[in-house]
């Protein structure tokens, strides 16, 4: 009696497993599914969004966004960004005005640059390649009138970034000029210095 009862108990078992496995769908369960019940789900942040210039952080409202950087090596060229606007020239937008000096003379437009400028005007510039020679004494006074403290310290193939105003004060608070010289033993390419930048955000009521 005890063996009939536990041979209809195994059928039993065996018909009952055999229906249940009829009833569930092929690849519905997956061992690595199994495995990721009970996971806490992974919370990913969201991407940092672009500023303006390639700035950490946005400025503040009612403020410009502004970038300087040198030239380093021959291709890399100097880069002036002023409210998302690139410029690898010369260039005057509105009441700005934008100087890369490169390998040509360019003291002449420089000077009538500086010279032609509105009051209430912002000028940004930097160097590329030698601004030691290639940028005469007249046109070197004139930055240095403009608040430059390194323009005459320029020797050769030296990276230099300033930002100044003409008729009104920047704030005390920013950066506005800065310099690297040449120096064979620490220059991050052969014969140049690393680039420099200075970057920061304008008062647009200051303009």
């Amino acid at each position: 009696v005890r063996l009939l009862g536990f041979l209809l108990i195994s059928l039993a078992a065996w018909y009952l497993g055999y229906f249940v496995a009829a009833l569930v769908p092929q690849h519905t369960i997956s061992v690595a599914k199994l495995q990721e019940i009970g996971k806490k789900p992974v919370l990913r942040a969201p991407a940092p969004k672009r500023q303006k210039c390639d700035h950490w952080t946005p400025c503040p409202p009612g403020h410009f966004a502004y970038r300087i950087l040198s030239g380093g090596g021959k291709q890399r060229r100097a880069k002036i960004c002023f409210e998302d606007e690139q410029s690898g020239n010369v260039l005057c937008v509105s009441r700005i005005t934008s100087c890369v000096i490169d390998p040509a003379d360019h003291s002449g437009e420089m000077m009538d640059f500086i010279r032609n400028a509105m009051e209430g005007t912002l000028l940004l510039m930097a160097t590329h390649d030698d601004g030691s020679t290639k940028l005469k004494n007249e046109a070197k006074k004139l930055v240095e009138e403009l608040g430059s403290k390194e323009i005459k310290n320029i020797k050769f193939r030296s990276s230099w970034v300033f930002i100044a105003a003409k008729g009104f004060k920047l704030p005390d608070n920013i950066q506005k000029e800065k310099i690297n010289h040449s120096d064979q033993k620490m220059n991050r390419y052969r014969g140049w210095p690393a680039e420099i930048q200075i970057e920061g955000c304008i008062p647009r009521n200051l303009i």
